[in-house]
């Protein structure tokens, strides 16, 4: 009772002190939340590393591409695969899959808010995931900007444009072009999702089936002739990239941190921590 009449009766002064620590705090917690997130051995890293050794493989090495998708190209009947129904029909499933894990995030982002909110930030977290890699960066910005011409538009295998090289920006392509995967990429996340979401009990059913059907989508991509291999490893790498990216801002730091401010007041003996 005395601590609430005590705060009522502040005054001004009073008020621009506890806000004044209040923003000291916070600044603290960013700080520690900033230093949680320098992990030279985390996942950011690792697929960062990823990124960059696959892309200087295909970069040196642009004769992949076209040797592997010279494998599925019939020169008299073209890419045969394309007109096989089973995978038209794998290819077709693949956007009510995503807009059901996506209605099944979005259900536990609402219903965790009042009952449990790390299941609500997780989900929070996968919707961000992909609206940013899926969505802006992969088909926003590269598919949009990078020129590549798919597989199927290119001379060797029955088009008129000219092939070029992963990363290499060019005009041979105007719209939805071939660099990198949208497919891939929500394929990718897809899994990632299963990776996140899937309860103790089920994960050794259902992530690895996550896995292969979100690679039997992407690989579905190379053996229609619309992209090449690596438009689709790297949408995967990217994609990874990002929801690395995202997982340590949105959900490993904050934790971290939250442990960070323990061990600090258990070492100046906060009777709290006792």
């Amino acid at each position: 009772m005395t601590h609430v009449q005590t705060l009522s009766g502040a005054g001004p002064v009073d008020r621009w002190t506890a806000a004044r620590h209040g923003l000291r705090r916070e600044f603290r917690r960013l700080r520690l939340s900033l230093a949680a997130g320098v992990d030279t051995a985390s996942p950011v890293t690792a697929s960062l590393v990823a990124t960059v050794m696959l892309s200087g493989f295909f970069i040196l090495l642009p004769g992949v591409d076209l040797a592997v998708t010279q494998v599925f190209f019939d020169a008299e009947r073209g890419f045969v695969a394309a007109s096989d129904p089973a995978l038209k029909a794998l290819r077709a499933s693949s956007t009510w899959v995503m807009g059901l894990v996506l209605m099944g995030l979005i259900v536990a982002a609402v219903r965790g808010v009042w009952t449990r909110r790390h299941e609500a930030k997780k989900a929070l977290f996968l919707i961000a995931g992909l609206a940013m890699a899926s969505g802006l960066i992969v088909n926003g910005l590269f598919k949009s900007s990078w020129g590549r011409a798919r597989p199927i538009q290119i001379e060797t295998f029955g088009g008129e444009a000219a092939f070029t090289r992963a990363w290499a920006i060019t005009d041979q392509c105007a719209s939805n072009c071939s660099f990198v995967s949208g497919e891939a990429s929500s394929a990718a996340w897809i899994a990632a999702a299963a990776v996140v979401m899937t309860p103790q009990p089920w994960r050794a059913i259902l992530i690895p089936t996550a896995f292969a059907y979100a690679a039997a989508l992407s690989f579905n991509r190379l053996v229609f002739g619309g992209h090449f291999l690596s438009d689709i490893v790297l949408s995967w790498a990217i994609t990874a990239l990002v929801l690395c990216l995202l997982h340590r801002l949105m959900l490993h730091c904050p934790v971290a941190a939250r442990r960070a401010r323990r061990r600090r007041r258990a070492r100046q003996g906060d009777p709290a921590l006792a």
